[in-house]
């Protein structure tokens, strides 16, 4: 099994490197568009923290040579599956507007297709899910355990500014 959390480490990494390529992409055609940032103090609080994480979960894996059981790696692939999926429809859906920091365009209508149309942070429902599995899949419980507790007070933070901004700017209809 740690070839399986091998793999998908090294996966969710090269995922994570394109998704900040296409997000410094969109940062620049919103802010191009007129967008206002906000949250620029706890933006390196985030970037750090999923760094950690992405580092810790292996040395846990491989340092304490930790392992799991066969459903809860199966479990926690399917749940990081779907994560990724849920995560790149709200990607998908947002399009241009999509990026890693809050940075709203004023007079662009909210965006309420997709799972938008349900949950109004999708994305984040989908890393809190993979912020618990992805480190289970190696039996890294300490590292799925502190990343989640980390990431719901940090959600707390950025859901709050989020809702602001977007409360905040006038849009068009």
């Amino acid at each position: 099994m740690v070839g399986l959390f091998a793999g998908v480490w090294c996966f969710t990494v090269v995922e994570r490197l394109l998704e900040l390529r296409l997000s410094f992409k969109n940062a620049a055609w919103s802010k191009a568009q007129g967008g206002l940032e906000f949250g620029q103090g706890h933006y390196p609080v985030m970037v750090a923290l999923h760094a950690l994480y992405l580092c810790a979960m292996p040395l846990e894996v491989w340092l304490l040579s930790r392992s799991a059981p066969a459903v809860l790696v199966i479990g926690a692939l399917i749940v990081a599956i779907l994560s990724q999926g849920l995560r790149w429809w709200a990607i998908r859906t947002l399009g241009s507007r999509w990026n890693t920091r809050v940075i709203i365009v004023p007079n662009l209508p909210a965006v309420t297709g997709g799972p938008y149309r349900w949950v109004r942070h999708p994305n984040y429902v989908a890393v809190v899910a993979e912020g618990a599995a992805l480190p289970l899949i190696g039996g890294a419980w300490v590292s799925s355990l502190v990343f989640t507790l980390l990431n719901a007070a940090l959600l707390r933070v950025r859901i709050r500014c989020e809702n602001e901004a977007l409360d905040s700017l006038p849009v068009s209809p």
